[in-house]
């Protein structure tokens, strides 16, 4: 009987993007990102269907290009950087959907609150760099609302609107690197 190679994946963190969109004053969207992240992929065999996928992200590192907006993001009113340094998911299903497309199932846990999501992902394809690393690309996509995990500081404005979003997209460009 033969047995399954299991392939171990790792993020390439310099050819990989962590980005998060949500809506300000309703009319305009802010996009932030987390500059330092990693995380990995076990697949079994050569694709990737039922892989098992981690990922944390250093919430002290989260940037939206305005040093005192980071600031309030890294406090209590919203992250707590300071008593939950990381967010991290751990995927419990890794579906195939398409030819490149793949459905993620897993629990994010941000602030301490732990959550089911479901993320979907692109399969880029798989190559070898100049050299000689192979490398995988997945762009992945999700959305999860930030109530649900604690993040509840917002503000309203004159006429009645909320100066925050409730629904947070996720877009992560990842590249991975075969170990």
């Amino acid at each position: 009987m033969e047995t399954t190679k299991k392939v171990t994946w790792s993020i390439d963190p310099a050819h990989s993007e962590v980005q998060f969109k949500v809506k300000h004053l309703v009319i305009s969207t802010v996009t932030g990102q987390f500059t330092s992240f990693s995380g990995g992929l076990e697949a079994e065999g050569k694709g990737f269907e039922n892989s098992r996928a981690v990922f944390e992200a250093d919430v002290d590192s989260i940037s939206t290009n305005n040093k005192d907006r980071d600031t309030h993001l890294k406090s209590a009113d919203f992250f707590d950087a300071e008593n939950h340094p990381k967010i991290t998911f751990v995927s419990t299903g890794f579906k195939k959907t398409g030819e490149d497309t793949y459905e993620i199932i897993g629990d994010i846990t941000i602030r301490g609150t732990t959550k089911p999501i479901v993320l979907k992902a692109e399969y880029g394809g798989t190559t070898v760099d100049p050299y000689g690393n192979t490398k995988a690309g997945f762009e992945v996509t999700g959305k999860l609302n930030r109530k649900e995990f604690g993040l509840k500081w917002n503000g309203v404005t004159e006429t009645g609107g909320v100066v925050v979003g409730d629904e947070v997209k996720l877009l992560l460009n990842l590249q991975y690197a075969k170990n």
